[in-house]
């Protein structure tokens, strides 16, 4: 074996060292490759070793979250801004088959985006002015209302006199609005520098979009792992631009649903109801949820029959199930079903992490996970040509 391992040295500094070998270093060569390879010897790994190991994966997967948790500020937009330049991702190619320059189609997709928000948000300024100056009011007639309902459960011990004084009365109801007012002005400076990351970020991705997109498949350095780096890319920017658009059509109509029967209901601000039924729609099982019982509510606030006043929750409830079960599996199909409880998981996760936001970020980011691992295990899958 010695001799083995001699020969295959000398055959190696000969491949390495010499371009132009004579007759004996080929046939040395050809002897070397002829030879059996020394037998490899595993380390056997007892269960102490094994268990540093996954202390130590533990110990970073810690130290990245915490990471992620304390640097939200920047990784909230960011983050945002790549979602939506992957969804933007078919538009953009359609927009560069037309001859627009790349930055020019950045310039227009941004603001694009930019003025839809803009638009959203003056719609919405008046009539939530409206809400936050009748909110005592509101606050005194929604107490006034369910004071009844709440009689009747005898074991919360709750009677009109729990709400003239303590921290139930309405002067501390007032007090905390307006503390959580404060708190939504201080959280004002932060939103703006977020959201001018996001536009910057956003920018900047559709912009170099291409060139990052090389640079990532450039990375590997072997053929199939390159194939590998085309096919999840591009299967990720038609999941997510395929799924958002098609989504973003349903829950049109849904709004537009919701507006009527907040008409039909009697509810005030019935365009807004439609506005929250459709933003709602895109976090699944919490938003349905808060969406239905703040309908309730505002039902039983205007009507004085309380079956009266949870008809227009029940009409939305029904129709947002018949939608979420009959017509979005029909126009999506089997390819984007996601395992329930996996979402609730990353909802709650990302609500933890990273609030109102990470809550929106949840089912587009579970749905890049579950294609990645669906491109990468799945082992017949056609094979693009890479590009010259």
């Amino acid at each position: 074996m010695g001799i083995a391992n001699g020969i295959r040295k000398q055959a190696k500094k000969i491949a390495i060292g010499e371009r132009h070998t004579s007759a004996w270093a080929q046939s040395l060569k050809e002897a070397a490759e002829e030879l059996p390879s020394p037998p490899l010897h595993r380390l056997e790994k007892d269960g102490l070793d094994v268990s540093m190991a996954w202390a130590i994966i533990g110990i970073f997967g810690i130290l990245f979250l915490a990471a992620v948790y304390l640097m939200s500020l920047i990784l909230i937009p960011i983050t945002l801004a790549v979602v939506v330049g992957m969804i933007l991702g078919m538009a953009a190619e359609k927009l560069s088959r037309m001859g627009v320059p790349r930055l020019a189609n950045a310039f227009i997709l941004s603001t694009s985006v930019a003025l839809v928000i803009f638009l959203l948000i003056n719609s919405l300024a008046d009539p939530l002015m409206t809400l936050a100056n009748e909110g005592p009011a509101f606050a005194e007639r929604t107490i006034n209302r369910v004071m009844p309902y709440l009689e009747r459960i005898r074991w919360l011990h709750i009677t009109p006199a729990t709400f003239e004084s303590g921290s139930m009365s309405i002067g501390a109801l007032l007090e905390n609005t307006g503390n959580v007012l404060h708190v939504v002005t201080s959280s004002l400076t932060p939103a703006l520098v977020q959201g001018m990351i996001f536009f910057a970020a956003l920018l900047f991705f559709l912009a170099g979009r291409v060139n990052l997109r090389k640079t990532i498949i450039m990375t590997f350095r072997t053929r199939t792992q390159r194939l590998a780096a085309i096919r999840v890319i591009n299967a990720v920017e038609q999941v997510l631009g395929f799924y958002f658009a098609t989504a973003s059509l349903i829950y049109v109509g849904l709004g537009v649903v919701m507006t009527v029967i907040a008409y039909a209901g009697g509810l005030s601000a019935p365009v807004l109801w439609g506005f929250f039924a459709f933003l709602s729609s895109f976090i699944p099982y919490l938003g349905i949820t808060l969406m239905t019982f703040a309908v309730a509510v505002a039902g039983i606030l205007t009507h004085d029959g309380l079956l009266i006043g949870l008809m227009p929750a029940a009409a939305f409830f029904t129709v947002h199930l018949l939608m979420e079960n009959l017509i979005f599996p029909a126009v999506m199909g089997r390819r984007l079903e996601i395992n329930p409880f996996v979402v609730f998981l990353a909802i709650l996760f990302w609500t933890w992490m990273w609030g109102a936001v990470g809550a929106m970020l949840a089912l587009p980011l579970s749905l890049i996970v579950m294609t990645v691992i669906d491109e990468l295990l799945i082992e017949e899958k056609p094979q693009p040509q890479l590009p010259k």
